[in-house]
Parts: structure tokens; sequence; C-alpha cells
């Protein structure tokens, strides 16, 4: 394999949310002194902020901006994502070098920062044809992704001037009430798991474990791995989310994403990478592994695993609440609502069984 044969590629550019290229040339002109033939492209994800392929010249770079038609401005904070990446570089290699920020609304209608592109392979839903991993791979990747997130919870973020990031103190139950509330003003049916679920959670806060920086969405497709070494992490991609707080609820997220192998068929139909194949380790070995690497307590784990399930949920219904609002076209959104239930079903029976 080399790196073009599975790099991530961009592809078109999704109807209704095309940038201005000739402002935007006049912008990267201006503030990057980059001149030349400029085409955009658009990369396949995007539930949440936008990422586009900009190249200029021989030039590549990526352009992060805001979902159109949102109005949920503090999930789309490009200036506190632009800084992140800004200050964690320097001690975190995996975060991408960040170049430029505009909050000018003038030039693409929305704020926005471009940063350097790392090419690599990114895994996402469905693996490129012909691409295969092999059981002995599919172990050492998991191992790498489990010890890349536990590496990361051990940066030094006052080093990194990143120390005013968050209020890690009461950082659990702002997660639980705020995701609850978020989940309320966006929602278009009544889904009782989702409501069992924000109680059963607002009843069982555990006690904080410290404070680290966390990410927030790590899963496979947030990750750039090595084209010539899967097992090798090269980027760490998406940190709109990231700030200080507990590091369990970042693990927690984590291992809400990964579907495996004898999760039901439903489940492993909204599957964020191929956490299911042959090797992976399942959820509690990566849960231990992670236990072992950080010497953290994971007793409870089946918690912030029911977060994480629940607060996915709710990033679910707040993009589906944009579809039916129309203020989005999206196809791919229609199926959000089902995900919705799914998600918060089987956050439900995790916390009745005890069982991640």
């Amino acid at each position: 394999m080399t790196e073009t044969d599975w790099t991530d590629r961009a592809g078109q550019v999704r109807e209704g949310e095309a940038l201005d290229t000739e402002r935007l040339a006049g912008y990267l002109r201006e503030q990057l002194h980059i001149d030349g033939p400029l085409a955009v492209t658009q990369f396949p994800s995007g539930h949440s902020n936008l990422t586009y392929l900009v190249r200029v010249g021989e030039r590549e770079l990526i352009l992060r901006r805001p979902p159109f038609g949102s109005r949920v401005k503090t999930a789309h904070d490009m200036g506190r994502e632009y800084r992140i990446l800004s200050q964690l570089h320097g001690v975190l290699p995996q975060a991408p070098r960040a170049l430029a920020y505009c909050d000018d609304a003038a030039v693409l209608g929305a704020p926005f920062y471009v940063m350097e592109r790392i090419v690599g392979v990114i895994l996402r839903r469905r693996l490129p044809a012909g691409f295969t991993i092999d059981a002995g791979t599919a172990r050492r990747l998991s191992e790498a992704f489990i010890d890349q997130l536990a590496d990361l919870h051990a940066v030094d973020y006052r080093a990194a001037g990143l120390g005013d990031l968050g209020k890690p103190e009461g950082y659990v139950e702002r997660q639980v009430s705020g995701w609850t509330r978020r989940y309320q003003d966006a929602r278009t049916d009544e889904i009782a798991d989702v409501e069992w679920m924000a109680r059963w959670l607002a009843e069982r806060i555990p006690p904080e474990t410290g404070a680290a920086l966390v990410h927030g969405d790590f899963k496979y497709d947030n990750l750039v791995l090595d084209a010539a070494d899967l097992t090798r992490v090269i980027g760490i991609l998406d940190w709109e989310m990231a700030t200080l707080g507990d590091p369990l609820v970042d693990l927690g997220v984590a291992l809400g994403y990964w579907v495996q192998a004898d999760d039901g068929q439903v489940l492993r139909h909204f599957a964020f990478g191929p956490t299911d194949l042959p090797g992976m380790l399942t959820r509690r070995e990566l849960a231990e592994r992670y236990a072992a690497r950080t010497g953290r307590s994971i007793d409870n784990l089946v918690f912030y695993y029911c977060f994480a399930l629940f607060k996915t949920a709710v990033v679910a219904q707040q993009i589906y609440y944009r579809y039916r609002q129309g203020l989005t076209q999206d196809p791919r959104f229609a199926a959000f609502g089902e995900a919705v239930k799914i998600l918060a079903r089987t956050a439900v029976v995790a916390a009745e069984s005890g069982r991640v």
C-alpha cells in the first residue's frame, strides 16, 4: 500500500454548501500571501462543522466553517477551535497547525479558519474498496487508538497555555444538565428512552476524577493514520468540543462510538468506523487498557458509557431538528430521528444491565 492508494480524499461540494471562491482567494492572498489557481472540494463527513480541502496552486489547506443555517453559536465557535489548535500543536504534534482565523462574515458568510492538511488514512464507516485490515493489524490499531486517547489526557494543558479553556470543577454534572437542555431545545418527538436516560444520569453523577484536556469527539474518523503504518496516529481532527474536564467522560465518549462484533445488527448499522472487525479490542478491553496506562479507576464505566450514548443521541437530535426545520437539505439527516431512538434504547439497556 502506498500513500496515494488510501489517503483521505475530498469530493464534490454538497448542494447548498459552496464557498465564495473569489472572496476566499482574496483572503488567502492578503492574510497568508498564497496566490494561484484555487479549487475547493469537500470532505464526506461534516455532520457538524464543515470541512473543505482548498488547493491554491500546489499547496493544500483545510478550511473549517460552521454548517449553513445553524443558530447554535456555542457549538460552532471557530475562534475557540482555532485558538486550541494554535496553542496545542507545540505540545501535541498530532494536532494540526492552525494558519489563520477570519471572523469577518462578509468573506464567507460565517467565521472560519484555515489549517495545514495532514495527509493520511481516515477510517470511516465503510472501508475503501479493496482496502483490508487483518486481525493482527486491527488489534494493534485499536491499541494505538486507546493509547493515543490516554496520551492526549496526559498533555500538560497549562504548559500549552490552555489553563483557562474550561472549568473542570463540576464538569460531569454540567455535561449531563447541558446535554439534557440541548435535547429539550431541539426536541421534535416524544422519546421516552431519552427522557428516562436523562433522569438516570442526573441521579448518578459520580465523583470527579481530576482534570485533563478532553477532546469530546474521539473516534476513528477524527484520526489521521500513517498510510505506511495504520497503527501510527499522525493527526487528531475536529477539536470543536475540546475543553478541560474529567477524562473518563472522554473515555466514555470513545466507547460510545465503539460498536463491537456482538452488538445487534441495528446498532452496528450506525457504526462510526470499522470497530467491529476481527481483532479489534472490545469496549471492555479498551477501558481496561486505558486504566492500566493511566492508573484511573473505571468502576463507574457504565455511567460514562451511557452518558456518551445519550450525548450522541442529542447531537443526532440537534441535526435532525435542523433538517426538520428546513435549515439543511442534506438527505443523510433524514434518518437521524431513528438514530436518536436506537442510541437511547442502547443506553437504557446498558444502564439496566450494568454492562458496557
